[in-house]
């Protein structure tokens, strides 16, 4: 089957919604990547009191990725684990959805410095331009924000360009994405995952409801 994108699934959805969204993905031709959840977030809290090199930070939070996808995987029969682009595109060719475990790949590629700016939304944008396939980061709140969703003052944005994206402080992706998107010249959506419905409209060619909040990144 066609690559057609890939989808970023964020571990804050682990473990129902992002199994059920998995199995919704058959035969979409998706691949998915799987962010690292609460495991990642412990590393993250172990970190700001032990102080660890940037080094271990990032290839156990990539490991963490592996253990989300693994556990993921066990639950949908349509997914197969697929731990290089030969395999992610032979297990899509056999009709079954790759879940890519990226932390032997990257470890060969080595693209990013290694950051907390540089999150699976990253590792998911660098993917999805090796396969030439669009770009959904799916989280657990609808799309990207001036502030944090539930702060005062805070409003809805369905459209933004990467360049805007580069002043802000926090959002719902991490701080490298939009200097990907500007680099690869693309652009990616950002939808909420516990409305599985809402992704799939994105992806379904035969699906024409887009009556939804999300929001659309443009990099080019």
């Amino acid at each position: 089957m066609c690559i057609k994108q890939v989808v970023k699934i964020g571990g804050s959805l682990f473990p129902e919604y992002a199994i059920d969204l998995a199995k919704r993905l058959e035969n979409t031709g998706s691949v998915i990547v799987l962010g690292g959840g609460e495991f990642a977030n412990l590393i993250r809290r172990y970190d700001s009191e032990m102080k660890f090199s940037d080094e271990a930070n990032h290839w156990t939070a990539i490991d963490c990725m592996e253990i989300i996808a693994k556990l993921v995987n066990d639950k949908v029969d349509s997914a197969r684990l697929a731990y290089t682009l030969d395999e992610v595109r032979e297990i899509s060719d056999e009709g079954f959805t790759p879940i890519f475990v990226v932390s032997e790949f990257l470890r060969k590629e080595d693209p990013f410095e290694c950051s907390w700016d540089v999150t699976s939304d990253s590792i998911a944008a660098y993917v999805a331009h090796l396969l030439n396939a669009n770009l959904l980061i799916v989280t657990n709140v609808n799309g990207i924000y001036t502030h944090e969703p539930k702060e005062p003052g805070s409003t809805f944005i369905s459209k933004i360009d990467a360049t805007t994206m580069l002043t802000f402080q926090e959002s719902s992706i991490d701080a490298m994405l939009p200097t990907l998107l500007l680099r690869y010249g693309t652009d990616c959506y950002v939808v909420n995952g516990k409305c599985p419905e809402r992704v799939m409209s994105l992806i379904d060619d035969n699906i024409n409801d887009y009556n939804f909040d999300y929001t659309q990144i443009i990099g080019e």
